[in-house]
């Protein structure tokens, strides 16, 4: 077997198909429809007992919401890459359909009414939340991975965020309703720990095609505005119904417009003449939604909520600019869309402010120790578990690309000819003709 065997006709449908049977068998065996005649917590990071309104439909537009930053969100936040397009929007596609069915089997096992799972659409917005982690992951490996290798990941890392999430939330009973600790800091530690396990020397000095043009940063900035104008759902979706169901709407939003205020000026502060980079306003214009999570549903006020966004976007400005270049070259970890500064450090940001917040007696019955030991185990979770994943998605069997095929589409995709024949003839300079005249 070579060491990269790359060809997917066979185990990529296999993997796939045997995956979906699995789980289907397993939904014929215990899911439901939730009928209305047995309610509960449903051991999802929401931290309400109450059940959200009489309609099962009341939370249906928060779940478009959440649903759209999945798939369009994420999927075109990561199409930065010059040659990596298909691949961002349409692996995110995948892992997030694969992810969202696990997920809902795995969050539920804990709350079984009559040895049976009920489907709400409550479960389905936090099992939309469980594929989040996934989709940050792959923002570290984006690039330098192959689809099978990545349902492997979807499927392991989404058990170790069901497990992590129903002892931080279930059993220590932190408050979490963003999912700054459960969510961001897991997806981004468990993906920067694999991707420290996928260490290429190869790309130790960087790849041709690791760059964007301008339509891919155009396409990136979609991403962007989507997941910016429904960040203040994904905080609030499964929050208490009443005043702190609308705390989170309102901290997230005042969060966020401050933190884009901090990201463009940290921007042009940290860049030559002055000039903003397209990938600073891509990403840490976002932190802010990550940062307030934990304490999103508190009474911290506005101004409160706005302190956190302007320290989310300094930070994550500056970890675009200095600290991505020393992870990957001190410590080995290629962090392709810098996950580690949108969601990792923003994430125990998030952590602080709710261990912060708790000590100040932001929310009733919250305690600083206990969200402190959900942050530690957010982390532990994440770091052992993505060097374990890690390590079962470098069998080379999987498929993953050769260094010089890494973040390019056409090694896993059918790419238009047209294409692949501009960009060809624009290598090497030949100008003389478009496919027409030939």
């Amino acid at each position: 077997m070579p060491s990269y065997a790359t060809n997917m006709r066979l185990k990529f449908p296999i993997l796939a198909l045997t995956l979906e049977a699995v789980t289907i068998v397993l939904y014929a065996l215990l899911v439901v429809y939730d009928t209305g005649d047995a309610h509960g917590h449903d051991g999802s990071h929401a931290e309400s007992n109450t059940t959200h309104s009489s309609s099962p439909m009341t939370l249906y537009p928060m779940f478009q919401d959440v649903h759209v930053m999945i798939f369009i969100g994420f999927g075109f936040l990561m199409t930065f890459l010059k040659r990596y397009g298909f691949s961002s929007v349409g692996i995110n596609l995948l892992l997030a359909a694969f992810g969202l069915q696990w997920g809902l089997l795995l969050q539920n096992i804990w709350h079984m009414h009559d040895g049976k799972i009920r489907v709400s659409i409550e479960k389905m917005i936090n099992a939309d939340f469980s594929t989040a982690t996934v989709l940050i992951s792959f923002g570290a490996v984006l690039g330098k991975t192959s689809p099978v290798q990545l349902l492997i990941m979807t499927l392991l890392e989404i058990t170790i965020f069901c497990i992590n999430e129903h002892l931080v939330v279930e059993v220590l009973n932190v408050s979490d309703v963003g999912a700054s600790m459960t969510i961001h800091a897991f997806g981004a530690y468990f993906g920067l720990a694999v991707a420290g396990v996928l260490y290429r020397p190869g790309l130790r000095n960087g790849h041709e095609n690791e760059v964007s043009v301008y339509h891919s940063d155009l396409f990136a900035m979609i991403g962007t505005v989507y997941l910016w104008m429904f960040w203040p759902s994904f905080n609030s979706a499964i929050a208490e119904p009443g005043d702190p169901q609308l705390r989170a709407v309102i901290n997230t939003y005042f969060s966020l417009a401050a933190c884009a205020l901090a990201a463009y000026a940290t921007s042009s502060l940290v860049e030559k003449k002055g000039k903003l980079d397209m990938v600073h306003i891509q990403n840490a214009t976002l932190a802010g939604g990550v940062a307030v999570g934990t304490c999103a549903d508190m009474d911290i006020q506005p101004f409160g909520a706005m302190a956190i966004g302007i320290t989310a976007g300094v930070i994550s400005t500056v970890g675009f600019k200095f600290l991505t270049p020393i992870l990957a070259s001190k410590l080995g970890i290629q962090d392709t869309c810098g996950v580690h500064n949108l969601h990792g450090m923003p994430g125990i940001l998030g952590g602080l402010a709710g261990i912060l917040a708790a000590a100040l007696g932001k929310k009733a019955g919250v305690s600083p120790g206990y969200q402190a030991c959900g942050l530690a185990s957010s982390l532990g979770f994440a770091l052992v578990g993505g060097l374990i994943t890690g390590l079962i998605m470098k069998i080379p069997f999987w498929g993953q690309p050769p260094d010089q095929n890494c973040f390019d589409d056409s090694i896993f995709w059918e790419v238009p000819e047209e294409e692949e024949e501009n960009e060809e003839r624009l290598t090497h300079g030949d100008y003389s003709k478009t496919k027409t005249e030939a």
